[in-house]
């Protein structure tokens, strides 16, 4: 475990403190509101989507790859979610079975693993089919082209610092990977630097 990815954990809900008041925490609860069924969470982070899920689910089940952050994920799962389970395992390599979920929640994740595209298949294959992908992700500006540049200019620089990636076009990765985009809504992570501002906010649906 890297000095940097500690400190990113222990650093990361006070940085996100702003934009979670100033609106993301919503957006997290109006998307996690319609989660059902066998419910699985990729990359948990420290819990920030806990509160948010319905007491009625099958189950609940948050993995996490980072240590850092998987101690914060489990102290907060026993204060909120004491049902849900915790696993340490990473989005490209999930140790469930085949359709073994109805919902998959991906909530800024997909910016950061080391393989979006084999994060998705995996997403795809735990996932029942008919399943639906909740996400809510930053992205490459499809709107700015000044903005999309000055993203492809600065991500090896913000990959280094906060080990995610801010020019990824996330949204046609999910539709070549074997999804269905049902809902999205094209918007601004509030309070957040300008180029990891841009954001998808919705759900696809497993073919």
């Amino acid at each position: 475990m890297s000095l940097g990815r500690s400190l990113f954990a222990a650093m990361y809900d006070r940085c996100s403190r702003s934009s979670e008041e100033a609106g993301l925490r919503e957006m997290r609860q109006r998307l996690l509101g319609e989660a059902s069924g066998d419910v699985l969470e990729i990359g948990g982070g420290t819990g920030s989507n806990l509160a948010h899920y319905d007491v009625g689910l099958t189950s609940l089940v948050v993995t996490e790859p980072e240590p850092a952050m998987l101690r914060r994920l489990r102290r907060k799962a026993l204060e909120q979610a004491p049902a849900a389970r915790v696993v340490e395992a990473p989005a490209e390599q999930l140790p469930f079975e085949d359709a073994s979920f109805d919902t998959v929640v991906s909530t800024l994740v997909l910016c950061g693993v080391d393989d979006q595209a084999r994060a998705l298949d995996e997403v795809r294959r735990v996932l029942r089919p008919g399943g639906r992908l909740f996400f809510i992700e930053h992205v490459r500006s499809a709107n700015d082209p000044k903005l999309a540049r000055f993203q492809d200019r600065i991500n090896r620089l913000n990959h280094f610092l906060v080990h995610c990636d801010c020019n990824r076009q996330t949204l046609d990765s999910i539709e070549q990977h074997g999804f269905t985009v049902s809902q999205v809504e094209r918007t601004e992570l509030p309070k957040a630097p300008k180029f990891t501002r841009p954001a998808i906010v919705g759900s696809a649906v497993r073919e």
